[in-house]
């Protein structure tokens, strides 16, 4: 059995400024270490936060949609039911796979590196950078809800499949 370790620094909204009412994303310098290789990407943590909650129930492919720690995550898709969403950027990131295997999930990275790491392990790590992404909006002023009747559904989705993989896993 290998390790998996993911942590982010740098927190920052997109103008650089510390606080910003209007961004919804946050971005930073994420780090993940799986089995002793370590990836790094200057990302949106906020999406990245989100993907690895998913990453607790659902596999994830690499190359196959939104990349682990991806680039942007700038436009936000609400499902019809408001529940879920879709977090659409470019196609620039870092990625890996995630496989559930019984107890334990199967991290393969880009190069080929592959670890096991128990469920428990894995989710620990995952809730502590989600938590560490959520304390900082908490730091923060409070988000101005969007305009756009569109983008306010994607922002109100986003905010409850958090809360729901987060809480409810």
């Amino acid at each position: 059995m290998g390790g998996f370790s993911i942590d982010a620094s740098g927190f920052h909204w997109i103008s650089g400024a510390p606080d910003d009412p209007e961004d919804l994303c946050l971005h930073g310098h994420a780090e993940a270490e799986i089995g002793g290789e370590l990836l790094e990407y200057d990302c949106t943590v906020s999406a990245a936060a989100l993907y690895l909650l998913k990453s607790l129930t659902e596999d994830h492919i690499m190359g196959s949609g939104e990349q682990m720690l991806p680039c942007c995550g700038f436009f936000l898709v609400a499902d019809e039911a408001g529940e879920n969403v879709e977090i659409i950027g470019c196609d620039h990131g870092e990625d890996w796979t995630v496989l559930h295997d019984g107890d334990n999930v199967r991290l393969i990275t880009p190069s080929g590196c592959e670890t096991v790491v128990p469920i428990g392990e894995y989710r620990g790590e995952v809730f502590r950078f989600a938590d560490k992404v959520a304390d900082f909006y908490r730091s923060c002023s409070p988000k101005r809800e969007p305009g756009d009747e569109f983008d306010r559904r994607g922002w109100a989705a986003f905010r409850r499949e958090w809360h729901r993989r987060r809480w409810q896993t």
